[in-house]
Parts: C-alpha cells; structure tokens; sequence
C-alpha cells in the first residue's frame, strides 16, 4: 500500500503515513489512553478527530492507498475491519477473462451411447416434435421452455454507463442470468440485439415467444422502454417485465413498508419527492400512488413534473396527471421542503444535508444513484434522517431489485399467472418487507436470504391463503395478513 494504514480505537483515530503527518497536525487531538497501533508505524502516530475519519470513509471507501480500516474496541486489540479494499474493476475483468463470461449450457441427460443419442436426438426426438405440433402447450412440459426467460437488451441504458450497444450489456445481462439461476433455478439466456428502433425490438420479442416462458427487459432507454413493455404485455401470451422499472418500484415500495415499520409511521401519511423521471422513477411514482402514499412529486432536469409544464413527453404528462396535487413547479431543492421520503434515481452528489434539513422531521432517504449516491448515509442521518438506505452493496441498506426478479418470474411460472399487475406488484413488495425484522441499520433482505423468493412465490401462487412469512413472530401475522389485504384492496 502506498499510505498505510488508518487505525481507529473507539472515536480516535490513527494514520502512520509520515509523508502526510505535517498535512493533519492542525486536526491532531491531545492523545489520551494511547494505543499503539497493530502495525508498527514508521512515525508515531496521528490521533485524528472521529468527524475526519468520518470525512475520509466518504471519500477514499474507493481509494486504491489503503487496504483497510481496524476499529479497536479495547486494548486488547479486540478489532472489527469495518471496510477492506477491493478493487472490483480491475477483480471483475480478470473474473470475467479467466471464465470467458459468467454462464453456459448444461445438459440434463447424460449421452453416454448410441441409445442416449437415439432418444435425445434423431430418430426418437421425433414423436416429441409430433406431440408438440399437435398440441403447442406440450412445449411447456416436453422441452426446458416452462422454466426458461430470455433476457432482452439493446444496450442503450446500461446501469449507470448510459448507451454503450449491446455488445457492452452483455456482462450485465449474463449477470441478470446467474441470478436468476443461483437465486430461482430459472434458466436465463442473455439476447442483446443490434436495434434500437421500438418496432423492431418489439417484432423481435414476439419471433422469439415459442422458445420462453417469460421476458424480462433490461437497460432499454426511456421513453421507448414504456410503448415496448406496454405494447409486448398486449400482444404476447407469455409474462413480459421490465426489471428497470417496475423491479426497482417494487424494491422502493418494500425499503418503505420497512422503513415505517421501523418508526411505525403509516404510508398514507408520506409525501415523496423522486429525482429522476426515467423508467425507474416513473414507475415508482405509480406504485406509489397506487399504495395510496400522500403524494408524489418527480423532478428531472427542468424541475418539479406537473400537469400543463410544456416540453413533456406523454409518458411524463401521464404521470404529471396523478401526481404533484400542489402543482409544485420549483427545483429539486424547493420541491424537497416539507416532504416525508426522498427516493433518488438519478445523479450522485446531488442532495446537500440542508435539503435533507429542509424536509419534514425524521424523513426517509433513498439515495440510489449509482456509483454514488444522492447523499452519503452519515451526511443524511447527521441532516436528521430517520432511515437512510442506497443502492450499493458497500452500505447498510441496500435497495435491490435483485430481491425482486427471481421470485417474481418464480411465481409467475407457478401460478400460470400472464400478467403482472399493480395488485401483484404490491404484493410482492410486502412479502419482501416482511421477509426480515428491520431494523434501522437493517432495513432490507439481502438477495441471499432465501426467504424471499419462497415469500415472493407463496404470494403470487395463493394470494388469498394466510401464510407464515419466514422470521416474522406469530403476533406479527395477523397484522401482516391485514396489510396485504389492505394493498390488495
């Protein structure tokens, strides 16, 4: 490491980088309780203030000078590494170079002799081909097609990358694909296509539908990712999902069930600002209206959304009709005066801890931009946040739709289910909240608690049962039940 390392005992903080020791002394603390540090420094040691060490995890948690951070807890060196360097680009490409990518084909039937090769191909496969062609439906139990989702992409909104083509998704979609492999056993097979023209992708979804049971969209641009998803939900026989939006609405619904069961708020009592009026926060602003919050105000870059604001496309005039009751017409910072939950997907380093002030007592932020977030967590809970979660792994409360995608396919595979509605969508939402018990440090599942596509299966194949989410306590369940009902109804 070119710096050190940074050595943390309680609220003290220690730095053994001699080449930067002149730079500190100014913020240098008279030492008390001295506690050498775990490595031998080749200076002695800085103590620093506990708000710089807090100031440096924001800034350098990427940083390639240090490899971790020690927090002390007693002299014993009783310790807990409460961050560890890695460099995830570099460690991903050389993943993905030494594997060639993430997937591949497995065969289900061992093919050993001439007999195995007999029945699974020619002339065997034959009488399979004939039982299909008399009756289509039997390609859902005589081939993989039952358990199988293509993966669609024409690379124009790739996380946070923007248009790269499709070559450039294929590493996110062969991602979306081990997921719902690892998380769901649903075979996913990544399709990134050389179009971008609405038509085309659509003509192209419906020629591939005899060979999935499912397709789920991914990194389509707005506003044509809305007329593709709404006119392939029309005109397919097979579920049709757009994870950007409608994934990330549900994910933001759960993160706020959770939050008010943390403070014991009511969500017809919140009024939310979204930054970002793409797919993803358009359709959290109908979720959200559809849960029957307070009110929704969507910002983008000319401002607060409202009915009559000339420019708007029809996607945004549609949203602008149900939402921002107030006809608010500020910036992103006025707009966020007096409001419940912020929730933001669009930019980083957009939201200051005076706008966080300048909202209602103890509000919720959801700062899901990504790399960097709209706020840093610290800087929100030091603003008077209540709870405070993000979009990045690295950081408490993580809002992820990986918790959605999987068990949502899974449930729809089960249940025969075609369509995805709101109904489905707040369901959904509420059997990942209930999944844990949050905590205000732990607000969400992790996509490796298994309860969640078991809860998200059970919901959509027997919506109107009682059922027992896993980690709820028994004098939980008649609440939880009521809550479902309520977002039903």
């Amino acid at each position: 490491m070119t710096h050190g390392n940074i050595f943390v005992t309680d609220h003290e903080c220690y730095r053994n980088d001699k080449n930067h020791e002149s730079d500190y002394k100014k913020m240098f603390y008279p030492k008390k309780n001295y506690i050498e540090p775990f490595f031998k420094s080749p200076c002695p040691p800085a103590l620093l203030s506990r708000e710089w060490f807090d100031a440096f995890i924001r800034v350098h948690r990427h940083s390639t000078q240090f490899d971790k951070l020690i927090l002390y807890h007693n002299t014993d060196h009783d310790q807990e590494v409460i961050f560890q360097h890695m460099d995830y680009s570099k460690q991903s490409i050389e993943l993905h170079l030494r594997s060639r990518g993430k997937i591949e084909i497995r065969s289900k039937v061992s093919i050993t002799t001439k007999e195995d090769l007999s029945l699974a191909y020619t002339p065997g496969v034959a009488a399979v081909c004939t039982e299909i062609g008399l009756n289509k439906e039997k390609s859902y139990t005589l081939t993989n097609r039952a358990n199988q989702v293509a993966v669609v992409s024409d690379g124009t909104a790739i996380l946070g990358l923007g248009d790269l083509g499709p070559e450039a998704a294929m590493p996110v979609m062969e991602g979306k694909a081990i997921i719902f492999k690892e998380f769901a056993d649903i075979d996913a097979i990544p399709l990134c296509i050389n179009s971008t023209d609405v038509e085309e992708i659509i003509k192209f979804c419906k020629m591939i539908e005899p060979s999935f049971a499912g397709i789920n969209l991914e990194d389509i641009s707005a506003p044509r990712c809305f007329e593709i998803f709404e006119r392939l939900e029309e005109e397919l026989s097979i579920p049709v999902f757009h994870d950007d939006q409608d994934g990330t609405a549900i994910v933001t619904l759960a993160a706020i069930i959770n939050a008010c069961r943390v403070t014991g708020r009511n969500i017809e009592d919140l009024s939310v600002i979204i930054n970002g009026a793409g797919a993803a926060g358009i359709a959290i602003a109908r979720l959200l209206m559809h849960a029957k919050v307070k009110d929704v105000v969507l910002v983008d870059t000319q401002g607060a959304i409202y009915e009559g604001r000339p420019g708007m496309n029809s996607i945004k005039q549609g949203i602008a009709a149900i939402t921002n009751r107030a006809m608010h017409s500020g910036d992103l910072q006025s707009s966020m005066v007096g409001t419940d939950v912020f929730v933001g997907v669009s930019i980083g380093n957009i939201v200051t801890p005076a706008m966080v002030e300048g909202m209602n007592p103890s509000p919720f932020i959801f700062a899901m931009a990504n790399p960097e977030p709209e706020i840093m967590p610290d800087l929100a809970y030091k603003a008077g946040a209540s709870v405070v979660g993000t979009g990045r792994s690295d950081l408490p409360n993580q809002v992820n739709n990986a918790l959605v995608f999987p068990g949502l396919f899974k449930g729809l595979f089960v249940s025969g289910i075609k369509k995805v509605t709101p109904e489905i969508k707040m369901a959904v939402a509420t059997s990942i909240a209930w999944s844990i018990e949050p905590t205000r440090d732990h607000l969400m599942p992790t996509a490796f608690n298994k309860n969640v596509v078991r809860n998200i299966v059970d919901v959509i194949s027997n919506p109107d049962e009682k059922r027992n989410y896993a980690n709820n306590e028994p004098e939980e369940l008649e609440e939880l039940e009521e809550l479902v009902n309520s977002l039903l109804n």
